[in-house]
């Protein structure tokens, strides 16, 4: 069919309708309209809905498929015809017509052949679009959401800005003290001090502890300090650290090491693929916490055993692992327990290194040298290799050595590392459903070799670890058994222990056995329990029972009681019936919101000893004056202070003149917020160093409707020992509302749909904004400035309506609660169609009808005029925009009824 411009052709309005698609949303899009008819464009609906659409040179033929590959189809306007499913459609010749090289189809026909049943409104020149069929369009919505989802909770969500580090020269801003006082009755007395300073010097975290003792002078060897710059972004050089350094050596190293390190390994977390166990015993009831790369894993509560166990997602790349140990009475173990997990995966093509040297603080000053490198060689298999070395080895000083790790499947990794004149070690790693773990590790060790302080040949060991179901309870079951060989005997232990709680009792159970080739083997086993009492009272008896010897060896009770909220109070009693020796011990400790305090009272066979302890933190923000006092470590983690304040004048940055404003709420992906309506900010503490923390603001939470956030989600990056200051403008926006009428013998009504735009004096369009059903349209988020509101002319002119009014101007000024402008007031009304009928030379008739009834015009008037009368456009307001008078001619087009060309 030929281009509808042609002689002779049915003819057209083209127009833009609104389409709404459930589910989807709604968009303008070109369309013809026939009578009371709207025709599509095939390509904009197809699009729209995510539907693939292919047309030929000719613009003829549009073909493609409906959702799925197996439902292709074909549109052809030659043929007048449409192909899909198989079967074939035939048109009408007003089914589909072309237009400037566009398709339109029938909006009937959409129904008919692919089930997009459109509802034509002709008065708001609409189009709804329902299906029961989930369209393409509605499955990328979903698959996007869904990704969303799992973007959030992996910290992944794109944010609007991101508020990148600063490296200062100098910052102080955080320190953890530690003060505690011993005394015994035979007349000594300790008291010691620990003094963890953190802060930024040239851009690098700086961290100095200081150790004091009464009992012995200050020795270099108990001080710790060290400089970190991290820069993750440095591809090269990630990390260059100075001062004491850790390094995962092979030898033997038992004092500080004082030097340098570099490495392209990133100070970022990044979790792989599994867990690996790590499980130990420590005091009863300490908090152990785990350290990763220096960032808080996990932490856990010891139980009455003093038992603790972590699942550690395995990493990429080499890591410092750490536990740090905190008493219930100041104790502290800052040092924590450095721990190697053997395996090391990097993704595959990636390459990592890690170069250390440094003077180990012994009585010989040893020089050690420590050079690595990893690689993976793909996502299964790493690479690795290197040379250490120290020169207080004898014989040989250097150890050259080589590392494999294998992932022979999901579950099952293999370690292996050949630490060349040492050690040849490997591990054999196999998760089972259920958590299940199952471990063998098996180390041969040269013999007379000098770097590893023991003279064991070979070590073997077998590990199994599983939960236990029994009835109505779960426990955590560890099975353990280790054979050291020596060079004329060998030695095994082996150990039974669940751990779990049983009918609402803390319940750990330990079995242990030791055998050499000198004596018979000796067995024990641990109990110890845990029962919250009425009355907040926690009950722990422990005991020990020697199965060699038939007896019970000691017994443990300790009770505590909270008192006053933050108060505890203890009491234990012990007795080793194998020794004869007893001791009680009381004890209180209170926890304040700025520190922790404790005394201890303990009495025993030889005597009494008593100690007091208190320790907290301090945190220090220089830029806002800020001074913090609290009972947590924050040495080495970093903060946030955000701040929100009403920016006036709009540019973005805080005047003075402009006040902070209360209330805005957030969701954090990390830390713990604190809000403070003394000085009108949040402060976010407790966030892991070089790591990027999501803020996800909510708009809705602010005192005023007028105060908008131009940010939703925002990026900031955690800098270690400080406080970072984020301010976040609120723009006060003006509104204006009013209402659009349409006038119909002489009766106003609301008019719905219609667009009111927004323009600034020199017609820059701001905004626009649709009027509801009952007329009244209202936009919030106009800056402050000079403005002029009106009908979209466009609208006016598909219409063919006037409005009473062309422009209304206004102006929105700068006030803290936002200004506003009401009232506004259009009134549309259809233009008039003045017919004229010439009976003669000097005589007229004239027909006036409304617009709206344009379509009705010929069956009325032309049978009885002869030629086709001759009509205009006369405004029926004398206001009108289009100030125009549009001519033109009746035609009679065959079948079809006449319409206004």
């Amino acid at each position: 069919m030929a281009d509808n411009e042609e002689e002779g052709e049915a003819p057209f309005d083209e127009i833009s309708v609104f389409l709404n698609v459930r589910g989807v949303g709604g968009t303008e899009m070109p369309a013809l309209i026939k009578g009371q008819t709207v025709y599509l464009s095939i390509s904009d609906v197809f699009n729209f809905l995510k539907i693939r659409n292919i047309a030929d040179v000719d613009k003829e033929i549009v073909s493609g498929f409906f959702i799925s590959q197996d439902e292709s189809y074909l549109i052809d306007n030659i043929n007048s015809r449409i192909t899909f499913q198989q079967k074939v459609f035939d048109l009408n010749q007003d089914d589909i017509l072309r237009n400037e090289g566009i398709l339109y189809l029938k909006s009937t026909i959409y129904g008919k052949v692919f089930g997009l049943n459109c509802n034509f409104n002709f008065r708001d020149l609409s189009v709804e679009l329902n299906t029961p069929r989930e369209l393409p369009a509605i499955r990328e919505m979903k698959q996007a959401s869904m990704r969303q989802n799992v973007s959030s909770l992996k910290g992944e969500i794109i944010a609007d800005t991101t508020f990148r580090r600063e490296y200062p020269l100098f910052h102080l801003g955080m320190a953890d003290w530690v003060i505690s006082s011993s005394q015994q009755s035979t007349g000594n007395t300790e008291n010691r001090i620990n003094l963890n300073l953190g802060g930024l010097i040239a851009g690098g975290e700086t961290t100095v502890l200081l150790n004091y003792s009464s009992k012995e002078p200050i020795n270099p060897k108990h001080q710790f300090y060290q400089w970190r710059y991290a820069n993750n972004e440095n591809q090269l050089i990630r990390q260059t650290t100075a001062g004491k350094i850790f390094s995962q050596s092979t030898s033997s190293i038992y004092a500080p090491i004082v030097g340098f390190q570099l490495s392209n390994t990133p100070t970022t977390y990044r979790k792989s693929f599994g867990t690996y166990n790590i499980s130990d015993h420590t005091e009863p009831n300490w908090i152990v916490e785990l350290y990763v790369n220096n960032i808080l894993v996990d932490y856990k509560k010891a139980d009455a055993s003093g038992f603790y166990a972590f699942e550690v997602p395995l990493i990429y790349g080499n890591s410092d692992v750490k536990l740090k140990f905190y008493g219930p009475y100041g104790e502290e173990r800052l040092t924590g327990q450095n721990i190697v997990i053997p395996f090391s995966f990097l993704p595959a093509k990636e390459l990592e290194y890690t170069f250390s040297a440094g003077i180990v603080e012994d009585d010989l000053h040893s020089k050690y040298s420590r050079a690595e490198v990893n690689y993976g060689l793909n996502n299964w298999i790493t690479l690795g290799g290197g040379l250490e070395y120290l020169s207080s080895i004898s014989g040989r000083k250097s150890i050259p050595f080589a590392s494999s790790s294998f992932r022979l499947s999901s579950n099952l990794l293999f370690n292996s590392q050949l630490d060349y004149g040492v050690r040849f070690n490997n591990i054999l790693t196999y998760n089972l459903p259920g958590s299940v773990q199952f471990e063998m590790n098996y180390a041969s060790y040269t013999k007379g070799q000098q770097a590893i302080n023991n003279n064991f040949r070979n070590v073997k060991k077998l590990m199994l670890s599983l939960p236990v179901h029994l009835l109505d309870f779960k426990v955590f079951s560890r099975m353990t058994y280790s054979q050291v060989k020596l060079e004329n005997s060998q030695y095994s232990s082996g150990e039974m222990m669940l751990t779990g709680v049983v009918k609402g009792i803390g319940t750990s159970l330990s079995t242990n056995i030791l055998m050499n080739d000198f004596s018979k083997p000796f067995i024990y086993s641990n109990l110890s329990l845990s029962y919250r009492m009425p009355f907040s009272i926690m009950f722990n008896p422990q005991a020990q029972y020697n199965y060699s010897q038939n007896q019970i060896v000691s017994m443990r009770m300790a009770v505590e009681k909270n008192v006053a909220k933050n108060g505890f109070l203890n009491l234990t009693y012990e007795q080793n019936f194998k020794s004869q020796l007893s001791n009680f011990s009381l004890g209180f400790r209170y926890d304040f919101n700025f520190a922790q305090a404790s005394a201890l009272t303990r009495q025993g066979n030889y005597g009494s000893s008593y100690l007091q302890s208190a320790r907290g933190s301090l945190i220090y923000d220089p830029k806002s004056s800020y001074l913090g006092l609290n009972n947590r470590t924050n040495v080495g983690k970093g903060g946030l202070i955000i701040s929100t304040f009403l920016d006036i004048n709009g540019n973005g940055t805080r005047d003075v003149q402009e006040p902070l404003v209360n209330g805005l709420k957030f969701k954090a992906n990390g830390g713990r917020i604190v809000s403070s309506k003394k000085d009108s900010v949040t402060r976010v503490f407790d966030l892991e160093p070089y790591v990027d923390v999501l803020l996800q603001l909510d708009p809705n939470s602010l005192d005023n409707i007028s105060w908008q956030l131009d940010l939703k989600t925002i990026k900031v990056s955690v800098i270690p020992n400080q406080l970072k200051t984020v301010e976040l403008p609120v723009r006060v926006s003006g509104e204006i509302s009013g209402m659009v009428y349409q006038r119909q013998n002489q009766k106003d009504t609301g008019l719905g749909r219609i667009l009111v735009c927004i323009y600034t004096p020199d017609d820059f369009l701001v905004a626009r904004t649709l009027s509801e059903s009952d007329g009244y349209f209202s936009y919030l988020g106009l800056k402050s400035g000079d403005y002029y509101a009106t009908i979209d002319t466009g609208q006016l002119h598909r219409l063919n309506m006037n409005s009473s009014v062309e422009k209304i101007p206004f102006e929105i000024k700068n006030t803290t609660e936002g200004d506003v402008k009401e009232n506004f007031e259009f009134i549309l009304q259809s233009k008039q169609i003045v017919i004229e009928e010439k009976s003669g030379e000097n005589s007229a008739e004239e027909y006036v009808v409304p617009a709206e009834e344009k379509t009705a015009v010929p069956a009325k008037v032309l049978k009885k005029y002869r030629p086709a009368p001759k009509f205009k456009v006369a405004p029926a307001a004398p206001k009108s925009i289009n100030k125009k008078v549009e001519t033109g001619t009746i035609k009679k087009s065959g079948n079809h009824r006449s319409s206004i060309a």
